[in-house]
C-alpha cells in the first residue's frame, strides 16, 4: 500500500466527500419533491387515467355504437349493448367498462372515429370495492362532463403528432 493510499484511508476523505455533496444539496440546491396532496405535479396530455364517454358541445352523446372499441379491447373489458333510434341512428342502450379488467394501453381511444370514449387526466380515483370499478354509462357520462375542458385541451395538444 502507497502512503497516499493509507493517508486517505485514514483521514476517510470518502465519507467527507459524501457529508459536503449532502451539505451541497440540503442548503443550495433547490428542492425538486412537491407537496403531493397540496401541489399537483406535470400531467402529460397522453396520460392515460379514468375513463370518460363525451358528449357533443350540443349535448349529444358522441358514441355511435359501432363497437370498435369493444372489439380492439385486449382485456374484453368493454361491454356494450345497442338499439336502433327512432331518427334511424344507432346509440348504446349499455356501456360497461370493467376497469379491474383494463390495462390501460389506449387502443379503445384510438379505435373510435368520433372520439367518445377517451381515457381522461384523472389519476386519483381509488377505491374501497371493486365494484366501484365497474364503470356503466352514466359513470362514463358524468365523467365525461366533468373533465371535457381538459380532455377537448389535452386532444388539441396532441393533435400535431397523430
Amino acid at each position: 500500500m502507497t502512503f497516499d493510499h493509507v493517508l486517505r484511508s485514514f483521514l476517510l476523505t470518502e465519507i467527507v466527500k459524501g457529508f459536503l455533496l449532502t451539505l451541497k444539496y440540503m442548503f443550495f440546491v433547490p428542492r425538486v419533491t412537491i407537496n403531493y396532496p397540496n401541489e399537483k405535479g406535470y400531467i402529460s396530455p397522453r396520460f392515460r387515467g379514468e375513463h370518460a364517454l363525451r358528449r357533443y358541445p350540443n349535448g349529444e352523446e358522441r358514441c355511435i355504437a359501432c363497437k370498435m372499441c369493444e372489439a380492439i379491447c385486449p382485456a374484453m373489458a368493454i361491454t356494450i349493448e345497442a338499439e336502433q333510434m327512432d331518427d334511424g341512428s344507432r346509440r348504446t342502450t349499455r356501456y360497461d367498462i370493467d376497469l379491474t379488467k383494463c390495462i390501460y394501453c389506449g387502443l379503445c381511444q384510438e379505435a373510435c372515429p368520433v372520439d367518445a370514449i377517451v381515457e381522461g387526466p384523472n389519476f386519483e380515483y381509488a377505491t374501497e370495492t371493486r365494484e366501484e370499478l365497474l364503470y356503466n354509462k352514466a359513470k362514463l357520462l358524468e365523467n365525461g362532463d366533468r373533465w371535457e375542458a381538459q380532455i377537448a385541451a389535452n386532444l388539441v395538444a396532441d393533435a400535431p403528432y397523430r
